[in-house]
């Protein structure tokens, strides 16, 4: 045999990963193999391996004569339209995709590689967890990709796709990760698993329960998104890194716009009910303002209280947050403020302006919100807020009350521009808490309490509960149509963008985790 036939023999080995059957049964189970995800996300052709020769060394517990093609994991590079990406994919059907030593290794390597050339990272996780086998060694490799995770947070995005199991310490990876994506009744997360669980508490609870996909997107907050179907998750992360820049450095790529930059929407004039009481979806708003209708939500089942997600306004990415109505009255809870939170972050290492649509009546009130720390968490929107530098716009739709109404990207905390629609009602709370506070004497002793009541209500909306008072002070810069949003708006980012400011120098702040 020739040295190429071997090259090529071997190489071919390698490709099969655990071999025919174990690809057979990978497929029986719903599941794509490590590579022919590899094919969806990268373009047709473009990914380049590396380190596919790399093999284990350990000799324990018949480790020896135990062949690992690939060592379970495929690594390597590519372009995904065009852009370059880095990635990883464990490859359940070698010694299911356990990590081990030289598996971390191959993985530490291409996220250094990522570091250095300031491209995402996306690891796609399928792995019965750590190699008990190679023991300290394989906890190791765990501890080595959890602290380039961590450098890497805020230089390059990192995405986690989970298409099989990922327990015990293998989910920290993929939590310091930017985003996580799940697909139903093939992924799951958890730290310890089903049957641990029931010994130790006697909860019964099936994987898919306990840390399936719809599980981690709508209750934990853990998933950024649960899709249908593998084609769906890939397709959903491309168009993800299509609105990301590849590093901190960079800006997010930017597309001629079609859509008209001055086109007023008489549709907005109507979509607020007249009625404080009344809902209406704050997505009818965001769709009419941002290029083309098109909003790319994230996080949307997890305290949907607070929508999140990113949009292009003049072709250019932003990243928007905005309270909605629907749910809860849009107040801000525990699990929102998480949300928001981490969301205005992300924004703010990539480079990514912030718009917000403000339409708050408060903190959430009750003995659990204040119980599981609703002071800590809410504290965390404030400070994502103040922390933030990219160009921040506030627009206050309707209600924006107390505490709530600075926690919203407000003037106080360093947005940019405030605006206001003539609807907003900026106040310490809503009119009828307040006519009951401050006139409650006026109302006891009137003829008819009820009458008397209402006219108070009247009395305090009229001075207080509308956008005026607050654009007396300069806290709202204008108050606006609703029909010109979108111009009034790609406006001011296109002012913004030459702006500069920095922070105290320090070696980090103390954020209220």
């Amino acid at each position: 045999m020739s040295k190429l036939d071997d090259l090529q023999q071997r190489r071919s080995a390698i490709e099969q990963g655990g071999g025919v059957e174990k690809i057979k049964k990978q497929h029986s189970s719903g599941k794509k193999t490590a590579r022919e995800r590899l094919a969806m996300l990268f373009d047709e052709g473009s990914f380049v391996e590396i380190d596919a020769f790399v093999t284990h060394r350990c000799t324990e517990f018949d480790m020896a004569n135990t062949k690992a093609p690939g060592e379970g994991v495929v690594t390597g590079y590519g372009t995904v339209d065009g852009r370059l990406v880095y990635a990883y994919a464990q490859d359940f059907t070698v010694i299911g995709g356990s990590l081990g030593e030289m598996h971390a290794a191959k993985i530490c390597k291409v996220m250094d590689m990522a570091m250095k050339m300031g491209a995402p990272i996306i690891g796609i996780n399928d792995s019965g967890g750590a190699r008990i086998q190679e023991g300290i060694d394989a906890l190791k490799g765990f501890g080595d990709i959890f602290y380039r995770n961590t450098l890497s947070s805020g230089v390059i995005p990192q995405i986690s796709i989970i298409l099989g199991p990922c327990a015990g310490g293998a989910v920290y990876s993929p939590a310091i990760c930017d985003f996580i994506f799940m697909v139903d009744k093939t992924s799951q997360m958890f730290i310890t698993g089903p049957s641990v669980v029931k010994s130790v508490t006697g909860e019964d609870v099936s994987f898919d329960e306990l840390g399936g996909a719809q599980t981690h997107a709508s209750k934990s907050g853990v998933a950024a998104m649960a899709c249908a179907t593998e084609e769906e998750c890939f397709a959903q992360v491309k168009n993800l890194l299509g609105l990301l820049p590849a590093n901190n450095l960079e800006m997010a790529p930017a597309y001629d716009c079609e859509d008209d930059l001055n086109r007023l929407s008489e549709k907005l004039t109507t979509l607020v009910p007249e009625d404080g009481n009344k809902s209406y979806d704050i997505r009818d708003i965001i769709t009419e303002v941002v290029d083309n209708g098109e909003f790319y939500e994230i996080f949307k089942a997890f305290a949907p209280n607070i929508v999140t997600g990113f949009a292009r306004m003049n072709g250019a990415t932003v990243g928007i947050i905005a309270n909605q109505p629907k749910v809860m009255a849009g107040s801000l809870d525990c699990n929102s403020s998480d949300k928001g939170a981490r969301f205005v972050r992300f924004c703010d290492s990539f480079n990514i302006p912030i718009i917000t649509f403000t339409d708050v009546p408060g903190y959430l009130p009750g003995v659990e919100q204040e119980h599981n720390g609703i002071i800590r968490h809410g504290a965390k929107l404030l400070y994502a807020f103040s922390e933030a530098t990219v160009p921040k716009i506030n627009v206050i739709v309707r209600k924006a009350y107390g505490g709530a109404y600075i926690a919203m990207n407000s003037k106080h905390l360093g947005a940019d521009m405030v605006f206001a629609w003539p609807t907003a009602e900026i106040a310490v709370m809503g009119p009828a808490g307040a006519a009951n506070i401050i006139f409650r004497k006026d109302i006891a002793n009137a003829a008819d309490p009820i009458t008397a009541r209402q006219e108070k209500i009247d009395e305090y909306v009229e001075k207080f509960a509308n956008p005026y008072v607050a654009a007396a002070r300069g806290y709202v810069d204008d108050v606006i149509e609703p029909d010109s949003t979108r111009p009034r708006l790609i406006s001011a980012l296109e002012m913004l963008m030459s702006k500069r400011e920095t922070r105290p120098s320090k070696k980090h702040g103390n954020i209220p985790l």
